[in-house]
């Protein structure tokens, strides 16, 4: 590594990390093309216009990336995840996505999503420790 140095931070600036995020994207899209990437969110609220569950991803290269799913715990029982991931999904499509992902550690999670029709493709044992993630798709049919 001559005239080069090696830093390791676990407060990185976020002007370094825009740096390698725009390189990454610069290459990427020159190789496979445009992600066409957009955030997209579900949100269920309560009447007095709290949320009580939710789900944040967003959609890039044709497919629909789950990153965050969660329901609150007195709403939990109410099929409120299978709802959010089936209007995420009809969103998707109309983006024009033709599969969905997602992944969990929680073995309840993974019963849920199993029942909304997601298929596991893979998984990281002891991550975290004592629980095995499993990352599961689903293909979106009827896609726009």
């Amino acid at each position: 590594m001559d005239g080069l140095s090696l830093e390791v931070s676990g407060t990185p600036r976020a002007d370094d990390l825009e740096v390698i995020g725009r390189h990454l994207t610069a290459f990427n899209e020159a190789d496979v093309g445009p992600s066409e990437r957009r955030p997209l969110a579900v949100l269920v609220r309560n009447d007095a216009g709290e949320i009580v569950a939710g789900i944040s991803g967003y959609t890039a290269w044709g497919w629909l990336y789950v990153q965050w799913l969660w329901v609150a715990e007195d709403q939990r029982g109410k099929k409120l995840a299978g709802t959010m991931l089936a209007a995420a999904e009809g969103e998707a499509r109309q983006r024009g996505c033709h599969g969905a992902y997602i992944d969990t550690f929680n073995p309840h999670a993974l019963h849920v999503y199993q029942r909304a029709g997601y298929t596991p493709f893979g998984t990281l044992p002891n991550f975290p420790q004592g629980r095995t993630r499993t990352f599961l798709q689903k293909a979106l049919s009827g896609s726009a």
